[in-house]
Protein backbone atom coordinates (compact mmCIF):
# COMPACT_ATOMS: atom_id res chain seq x y z
CA UNK A 1 0.00 0.00 0.00
CA UNK A 2 1.16 3.44 -0.95
CA UNK A 3 1.60 6.06 1.54
CA UNK A 4 2.22 9.81 1.17
CA UNK A 5 4.28 9.30 3.74
CA UNK A 6 8.17 8.16 2.79
CA UNK A 7 9.48 6.91 5.77
CA UNK A 8 7.80 6.29 8.85
CA UNK A 9 9.93 5.23 11.89
CA UNK A 10 8.04 4.46 15.18
CA UNK A 11 9.65 3.55 18.50
CA UNK A 12 12.81 2.67 17.31
CA UNK A 13 15.87 2.23 19.36
CA UNK A 14 19.29 0.13 19.11
CA UNK A 15 21.58 -0.83 21.95
CA UNK A 16 24.95 -1.54 21.64
CA UNK A 17 26.98 -4.28 23.52
CA UNK A 18 24.09 -4.69 26.33
CA UNK A 19 24.85 -6.00 29.47
CA UNK A 20 29.16 -4.98 28.80
CA UNK A 21 30.78 -2.18 29.92
CA UNK A 22 30.35 -0.98 26.49
CA UNK A 23 26.69 -0.74 26.27
CA UNK A 24 25.50 2.34 24.60
CA UNK A 25 22.28 2.91 24.27
CA UNK A 26 22.63 4.52 20.59
CA UNK A 27 18.79 5.20 19.41
CA UNK A 28 16.18 5.93 22.02
CA UNK A 29 12.74 5.75 20.99
CA UNK A 30 12.83 7.35 17.72
CA UNK A 31 10.03 8.44 16.18
CA UNK A 32 10.44 10.20 12.86
CA UNK A 33 8.08 10.68 9.89
CA UNK A 34 9.13 12.47 6.24
CA UNK A 35 6.49 12.72 3.26
CA UNK A 36 7.25 12.18 0.19
CA UNK A 37 9.92 15.20 -1.42
CA UNK A 38 11.05 16.37 2.23
CA UNK A 39 14.37 17.71 2.09
CA UNK A 40 15.28 17.09 6.28
CA UNK A 41 18.73 18.50 7.26
CA UNK A 42 20.44 16.55 11.01
CA UNK A 43 22.78 18.22 12.88
CA UNK A 44 24.01 17.03 16.45
CA UNK A 45 26.84 16.51 18.66
CA UNK A 46 29.12 13.28 18.05
CA UNK A 47 27.79 10.31 19.28
CA UNK A 48 24.43 11.89 19.42
CA UNK A 49 22.87 9.13 17.01
CA UNK A 50 22.89 10.54 13.08
CA UNK A 51 25.03 8.21 11.72
CA UNK A 52 23.44 5.18 13.41
CA UNK A 53 19.65 6.48 12.65
CA UNK A 54 21.74 6.22 8.82
CA UNK A 55 22.47 3.24 9.56
CA UNK A 56 19.50 1.40 11.21
CA UNK A 57 17.18 2.86 7.59
CA UNK A 58 19.75 1.07 5.54
CA UNK A 59 19.75 -2.13 6.99
CA UNK A 60 23.42 -2.18 8.01
CA UNK A 61 22.23 -3.81 11.55
CA UNK A 62 18.48 -4.53 13.12
CA UNK A 63 16.97 -2.26 15.35
CA UNK A 64 16.03 -3.64 18.68
CA UNK A 65 12.83 -2.85 18.48
CA UNK A 66 10.38 -0.30 17.25
CA UNK A 67 9.02 0.30 13.45
CA UNK A 68 10.53 1.24 9.80
CA UNK A 69 8.48 1.93 6.77
CA UNK A 70 9.54 2.88 3.69
CA UNK A 71 6.94 4.05 0.97
CA UNK A 72 4.47 1.78 2.61
CA UNK A 73 6.57 -0.95 3.05
CA UNK A 74 7.30 -2.59 6.07
CA UNK A 75 11.33 -2.77 6.00
CA UNK A 76 12.54 -3.16 9.76
CA UNK A 77 14.06 -6.36 9.11
CA UNK A 78 14.72 -6.16 5.31
CA UNK A 79 18.62 -7.10 4.96
CA UNK A 80 20.32 -4.66 3.55
CA UNK A 81 21.31 -5.53 -0.40
CA UNK A 82 17.78 -5.28 -0.86
CA UNK A 83 17.14 -2.25 0.65
CA UNK A 84 20.32 -0.76 -1.43
CA UNK A 85 18.09 -0.86 -4.19
CA UNK A 86 15.70 1.62 -2.97
CA UNK A 87 18.51 3.60 -0.94
CA UNK A 88 20.93 5.89 -2.02
CA UNK A 89 23.52 7.12 0.35
CA UNK A 90 26.35 9.20 0.82
CA UNK A 91 29.85 8.98 3.06
CA UNK A 92 31.61 12.07 4.24
CA UNK A 93 34.80 10.01 3.32
CA UNK A 94 34.40 10.43 -0.52
CA UNK A 95 36.43 6.77 -0.86
CA UNK A 96 33.34 5.08 -0.09
CA UNK A 97 30.76 4.02 -2.21
CA UNK A 98 33.17 3.70 -5.73
CA UNK A 99 35.19 1.10 -6.74
CA UNK A 100 38.76 2.58 -7.16
CA UNK A 101 40.21 0.08 -9.29
CA UNK A 102 37.42 0.00 -11.51
CA UNK A 103 36.50 2.36 -14.32
CA UNK A 104 34.26 5.04 -14.25
CA UNK A 105 32.01 3.52 -16.88
CA UNK A 106 32.04 0.36 -14.74
CA UNK A 107 31.25 1.64 -11.33
CA UNK A 108 28.64 3.33 -13.07
CA UNK A 109 27.49 0.20 -14.65
CA UNK A 110 27.53 -1.70 -11.40
CA UNK A 111 25.18 1.11 -9.64
CA UNK A 112 22.85 1.09 -12.38
CA UNK A 113 22.11 -2.69 -12.48
CA UNK A 114 22.34 -2.73 -8.58
CA UNK A 115 19.41 -0.38 -8.78
CA UNK A 116 17.51 -2.18 -11.45
CA UNK A 117 13.97 -3.25 -10.51
CA UNK A 118 14.71 -6.81 -12.72
CA UNK A 119 15.41 -10.08 -11.07
CA UNK A 120 17.87 -10.74 -13.65
CA UNK A 121 19.77 -7.43 -13.75
CA UNK A 122 23.22 -8.53 -12.92
CA UNK A 123 22.86 -10.77 -15.91
CA UNK A 124 22.19 -7.95 -18.09
CA UNK A 125 23.99 -6.28 -20.91
CA UNK A 126 24.61 -2.83 -20.93
CA UNK A 127 23.58 -1.06 -24.38
CA UNK A 128 25.31 1.60 -26.02
CA UNK A 129 22.15 4.07 -25.27
CA UNK A 130 22.94 3.06 -21.50
CA UNK A 131 26.39 4.07 -21.61
CA UNK A 132 25.14 7.01 -23.90
CA UNK A 133 23.03 8.29 -20.71
CA UNK A 134 26.33 7.56 -18.32
CA UNK A 135 28.28 9.83 -20.15
CA UNK A 136 25.19 12.53 -20.59
CA UNK A 137 24.70 12.52 -16.86
CA UNK A 138 28.65 12.81 -16.25
CA UNK A 139 28.92 15.67 -18.23
CA UNK A 140 26.20 17.43 -16.64
CA UNK A 141 28.89 17.44 -13.30
CA UNK A 142 31.09 19.88 -15.07
CA UNK A 143 34.14 18.25 -14.32
CA UNK A 144 35.34 16.69 -17.75
CA UNK A 145 34.85 12.84 -16.38
CA UNK A 146 32.53 12.08 -19.66
CA UNK A 147 35.78 12.12 -21.50
CA UNK A 148 37.75 10.11 -18.64
CA UNK A 149 34.73 6.75 -18.40
CA UNK A 150 37.61 4.44 -18.96
CA UNK A 151 40.22 5.92 -16.18
CA UNK A 152 39.98 3.89 -12.81
CA UNK A 153 38.24 5.63 -10.34
CA UNK A 154 40.88 5.77 -7.54
CA UNK A 155 42.83 8.29 -10.69
CA UNK A 156 40.13 10.97 -9.20
CA UNK A 157 40.44 13.40 -6.95
CA UNK A 158 38.30 13.53 -3.45
CA UNK A 159 35.45 16.02 -5.50
CA UNK A 160 35.45 14.54 -8.51
CA UNK A 161 34.79 10.70 -6.36
CA UNK A 162 31.99 12.54 -4.30
CA UNK A 163 30.34 13.88 -7.63
CA UNK A 164 30.98 10.85 -9.06
CA UNK A 165 28.87 8.91 -5.76
CA UNK A 166 26.41 11.45 -5.76
CA UNK A 167 25.47 10.62 -9.61
CA UNK A 168 25.70 6.54 -8.82
CA UNK A 169 23.38 6.75 -6.00
CA UNK A 170 20.73 8.68 -8.21
CA UNK A 171 21.03 7.10 -11.50
CA UNK A 172 17.75 4.79 -10.47
CA UNK A 173 15.81 7.64 -8.66
CA UNK A 174 15.93 6.05 -5.38
CA UNK A 175 13.15 6.42 -2.42
CA UNK A 176 15.10 8.13 0.16
CA UNK A 177 18.36 9.86 -0.22
CA UNK A 178 20.50 9.44 2.39
CA UNK A 179 23.77 12.55 3.00
CA UNK A 180 26.15 11.56 5.96
CA UNK A 181 28.12 15.03 5.73
CA UNK A 182 29.35 14.20 2.40
CA UNK A 183 30.89 17.13 1.85
CA UNK A 184 32.85 17.52 5.18
CA UNK A 185 36.11 16.12 3.61
CA UNK A 186 36.13 18.47 0.46
CA UNK A 187 37.54 21.89 0.34
CA UNK A 188 35.57 24.71 0.44
CA UNK A 189 35.07 25.31 -3.49
CA UNK A 190 34.82 21.81 -4.46
CA UNK A 191 32.42 21.05 -1.54
CA UNK A 192 30.18 23.97 -2.53
CA UNK A 193 30.14 23.28 -6.02
CA UNK A 194 28.89 19.56 -5.13
CA UNK A 195 26.59 20.74 -2.30
CA UNK A 196 25.25 22.47 -5.27
CA UNK A 197 24.87 19.47 -7.26
CA UNK A 198 23.11 17.90 -4.86
CA UNK A 199 20.49 20.68 -4.75
CA UNK A 200 19.97 20.26 -8.22
CA UNK A 201 19.28 16.65 -8.27
CA UNK A 202 17.13 16.79 -5.32
CA UNK A 203 15.03 19.25 -6.58
CA UNK A 204 14.66 18.54 -9.91
CA UNK A 205 13.68 14.85 -8.89
CA UNK A 206 12.06 15.65 -6.14
CA UNK A 207 13.79 13.25 -3.93
CA UNK A 208 12.98 12.42 -0.01
CA UNK A 209 16.40 13.70 1.23
CA UNK A 210 18.15 13.48 4.99
CA UNK A 211 21.14 15.12 5.19
CA UNK A 212 23.38 15.26 7.83
CA UNK A 213 25.46 18.49 8.27
CA UNK A 214 28.33 20.10 11.00
CA UNK A 215 27.51 23.58 9.06
CA UNK A 216 24.40 25.24 11.65
CA UNK A 217 23.90 27.73 8.23
CA UNK A 218 23.39 25.18 6.31
CA UNK A 219 20.95 23.46 8.91
CA UNK A 220 18.46 26.55 8.43
CA UNK A 221 18.67 27.18 4.31
CA UNK A 222 18.74 23.70 3.35
CA UNK A 223 15.21 21.87 2.10
CA UNK A 224 12.27 22.05 4.44
CA UNK A 225 12.90 20.68 7.82
CA UNK A 226 15.90 20.64 10.29
CA UNK A 227 16.05 17.96 12.84
CA UNK A 228 18.63 17.82 16.01
CA UNK A 229 19.49 14.95 18.12
CA UNK A 230 20.80 14.22 21.30
CA UNK A 231 21.66 10.94 23.09
CA UNK A 232 20.13 8.88 20.63
CA UNK A 233 16.82 10.98 20.36
CA UNK A 234 15.71 13.44 18.22
CA UNK A 235 14.76 16.67 20.82
CA UNK A 236 14.15 19.26 17.76
CA UNK A 237 12.04 19.32 14.75
CA UNK A 238 11.39 22.30 13.03
CA UNK A 239 9.69 23.25 9.60
CA UNK A 240 7.44 25.96 8.01
CA UNK A 241 6.85 29.32 9.59
CA UNK A 242 8.58 28.19 12.43
CA UNK A 243 11.79 27.44 11.07
CA UNK A 244 12.00 30.46 8.11
CA UNK A 245 11.93 32.69 11.30
CA UNK A 246 14.76 30.73 13.03
CA UNK A 247 18.55 32.25 13.60
CA UNK A 248 21.27 29.58 14.08
CA UNK A 249 21.44 31.61 17.72
CA UNK A 250 17.45 30.62 18.37
CA UNK A 251 18.64 27.05 17.24
CA UNK A 252 21.05 26.34 19.28
CA UNK A 253 19.16 28.12 22.09
CA UNK A 254 16.14 25.70 21.41
CA UNK A 255 18.81 22.59 21.36
CA UNK A 256 19.44 23.51 24.73
CA UNK A 257 16.43 23.94 26.60
CA UNK A 258 15.20 20.53 25.06
CA UNK A 259 18.32 18.70 25.86
CA UNK A 260 18.97 20.50 28.91
CA UNK A 261 22.01 20.89 27.65
CA UNK A 262 24.31 23.20 25.43
CA UNK A 263 25.43 21.89 22.21
CA UNK A 264 29.21 20.91 22.80
CA UNK A 265 30.33 20.16 18.85
CA UNK A 266 33.61 22.30 18.04
CA UNK A 267 33.09 21.76 14.79
CA UNK A 268 29.55 23.02 14.79
CA UNK A 269 30.25 25.80 16.64
CA UNK A 270 32.95 27.11 14.36
CA UNK A 271 30.15 27.42 11.88
CA UNK A 272 28.11 29.74 13.80
CA UNK A 273 29.84 32.93 13.22
CA UNK A 274 30.32 32.21 9.85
Amino acid sequence: MKSENMLLMKHVSKTFHPGTVNEKCALDDVELVLKKGDFATIVGSNGAGKSTLFNAITGAFFVDKGLIMLDGEDITYRKEYVRSKVIGHLFQDPLKGTAPHMTIEENMVLAYLRASTSKNAYFSRIRAADKKKFREQLALLGMGLEDRMKNPVGLLSGGQRQALTLLMATMVTPKILLLDEHTAALDPATAEKVLNLTKQIVAERQITCLMVTHNMHQALELGNRTLMMDGGRIVLDVSGDERSRMTVEDLLSEFAKRAGKELDNDRILATVKK
